[in-house]
Formats: structure tokens, sequence, C-alpha cells
């Protein structure tokens, strides 16, 4: 998940820990190279990635784990129905919120390493990551048919709600010296499908998306207002589209301002794909997946499988579990939304959120999808007016 508005420039700098890594994968060049794969192999690679602690590594051979990616692990393995694995995770930060979810100013950290120690033990604390545990706790919760974590959900529904400020908007969360970050459309948009029904949370969180987010004249959501060549962002429309009920099919064609196609570092294919911003210099495998997912919500199966192909073109074999597969987080190497170049490593080491979403789209599975329905009043819905 890439963030979008940076008045200090500090997440680039957390992208690029999650992906320090000790080498850079060597890969085939020829067109023959990947033999044919099913998902399991796929799925497998990904279990593999569990370690005793529940936790993921964001990619292979990484020092880091994010939360939001060990989320998506979380809801692969639920939709999966290997609820243990899921479990794990949750296990996991279940376990911390005494020493850390309820340490000032709240939430969990958005970077830790490998033994699940907090970065420099001075975690900032990303509202957007802490929405996608949440998200992943719901459907666990509707999958299982149980209230096994119910205080963990219960203790980040209030920790996002308790970010609300006056104009409806959320904060962003807290950086490392624990001052505040500023309201991010990606985390609030996040937070409005995490959070259980549809309360005056969400009432006020829709004013605030349409009197300072919404583009009234293209029906879009904007993520990076002050900064025109960055206004649009790719998760934006698909993530739109997956979590606001009857929103316009129209933002997914609209999607089409980041389409690009890049040759593979990893297997020297040509991959037609999305682009995190309209500089369309990188596809970014992820975003292509989240894509995907709309697509299908969409019923628009032919694009969804467009997605799909172009991201398998790019699957490539694990140097530490043998015959299993994986993508890397992008095709190419480029730069993120804005300026900042990406990590080394970030177009050849399979990652976990980009194989995930793969999963995603091959199983049909929205994550939004228990979180959609909120019974949103008529006159709520900006945007169908």
């Amino acid at each position: 998940m890439i963030i979008k508005e940076k008045p200090s420039g500090w997440h680039f700098l957390g992208l690029c820990l999650i992906f320090i890594i000790s080498g850079c994968r060597n890969s085939s060049s020829s067109e023959d190279s990947i033999p044919e794969i099913n998902v399991e192999q796929i799925y497998l690679w990904l279990c593999n990635m569990q370690q005793e602690n529940g936790l993921l590594l964001s990619s292979e051979g990484g020092r880091y784990v994010s939360l939001y990616d060990n989320a998506l692990a979380a809801l692969a393995f639920t939709s999966y129905g290997d609820l243990n694995k899921a479990e794990k995770i949750f296990d996991f930060f279940n376990g911390k919120l005494e020493s850390e979810f309820f340490q000032s100013p709240g939430g969990f950290g958005q970077l830790r390493t490998a033994d699940g120690i907090p970065v420099e033990n001075s975690p900032r604390r990303w509202l957007g990551d802490n929405a996608w545990l949440l998200i992943a706790l719901n459907n666990y919760h509707y999958k299982a048919q149980n209230t096994k974590y119910q205080q963990l959900s219960t203790a980040l529904s209030n920790w996002i709600i308790s970010l609300q400020d006056e104009d409806g908007g959320v904060w962003g969360g807290f950086n490392e010296k624990g001052t505040r970050i500023s309201k991010i459309a990606e985390g609030n948009i996040d937070a409005f499908n995490a959070v259980s029904g549809y309360q005056v949370f969400h009432k006020k969180l829709l004013t605030y998306l349409k009197n300072v987010r919404w583009e009234a004249g293209n029906k879009i959501f904007v993520a990076w207002a002050d900064n025109p060549a960055y206004r649009y962002a790719l998760d934006l429309h698909s993530w739109s589209y997956c979590i606001f009920e009857d929103f316009p099919q129209k933002i997914l064609t609209d999607a089409k301002r980041f389409e690009t196609t890049k040759k593979s570092t990893a297997t020297k294919k040509s991959i037609r794909g999305y682009c995190f911003d309209e500089d369309r210099d990188v596809v970014w495998l992820e975003g292509t997946g989240q894509m995907a997912v709309a697509f299908s919500k969409a019923k628009r199966e032919n694009e969804s499988q467009a997605c799909i192909s172009e991201m398998r073109k790019n699957l490539i074999q694990s140097s530490l579990y043998p015959g299993t597969y994986a993508l890397p987080y992008t095709a190419n190497f480029g730069t993120s939304y804005g300026s900042d170049e990406l990590w080394d490593g970030v177009d050849t080491n399979p990652a976990v959120s980009s194989t995930v979403w793969y999963l995603f789209g091959m199983k049909g599975f929205d994550p939004f999808k228990i979180g959609y329905t909120k019974k949103i009043p008529a006159e709520d819905k900006f945007w169908i007016k």
C-alpha cells in the first residue's frame, strides 16, 4: 500500500525499510522459463512465509514486517479457510494490546522486525494499516462464525473513531515522535469500511469526503489536492468502487489514466498494468491486482482476467521454497506516488502484498465485501447525485 501525502517524507523511508533485503534475485529472460503454474503453488509460497510467531516478512529475504501485509495475509488465509493460520497473526497482535496498542498514542506500529519488535521501539501508528487489520478481523469473524477476537476488534474500532476530527475527517495516526499524521484519503476510506455498521462516525466521514476530497465533476476522490501532478491515485479508484455502495462504474474506466506497459525486470516479459499515479513509469502489480478485484465486483470479468493474465506473466520462482511462485511488488523499477524512487529489490523479490492481491483476483475474493452494505441513507450517497 502506497501512502500518498508525505509532509515530512518519512513514509518513503518506511517503505524502504520494509524491503531492505540480503540480495537481488536472478531471473531467466526466457519466455519459456516459467512452467505451468497452478494457484496452489502461489498460495503455498504465502503459507511458507509465515514464521513461528505468526508473522510474515513483507518480502522473501527481507528484514521487516508490515502490519498491512500481515492483515492481507490473514485475509488470504481466511479466504482459503485456513483459519488457524489467520489466528496465528491475530494471536500475535492480540498479545500486544497491553504492551503496544494501549500505550499512548494508541494503535499498532506500522513496521517491526522479524521477532515482532517495533522498528527502533518507536512505532509509527498508521491509520490505514490498523484499519486493514480490523477489515481482516471482520472477515475472519464472519467466516469462523465466532467472536474470538472481539476485544481486539473493539480496541481497533474505538481507536480509529477517536482519530476523527471536527470536520469528519480521520487523522492518519501518529508518527514516531507522537505527532499527528495528516488526513490521508486512502486511510479514510479504509476506516469507513473497517468500522462496522453505519454510525455517526460514518456520516461525519462522508461529510468530510464530500467537502474536502470529492471532485464532483469527475465523480472521483482526490489524493493529493495540493499537488496537481499527483492529484489522482489508482487505489482511490479501485477501492472506492469496492467500498461505497452504488458507486459509479465510471471510476474503473477512468483508471485508464494509470495504464502502462513495461518490461519486467524479473521475467523480461512485457507487462501491461497500472501505475500508482499518472507518471506511469512503473507497473504496480499490487495495484493491478486491486483493479482485478474491482472489475470482478463490477462483473467486468474480461477486464479482471486481463489484469490477472498480465500479473501471471511476472510470477517468479521462490529461491527459498522450491516449487512455489510469487510476485514482486512492481514489474520494473521506478518511482512511487510522487518523485520518490522505490527500493532495491522492489521489482525482483517476491512480495506478500502483490501476491495476495493476485490470489484475491484468482479467487474472486473481495476483502471489502463484509463492510460494503452499511445501509447508507440515500441522501448521504453524494456519489450518485
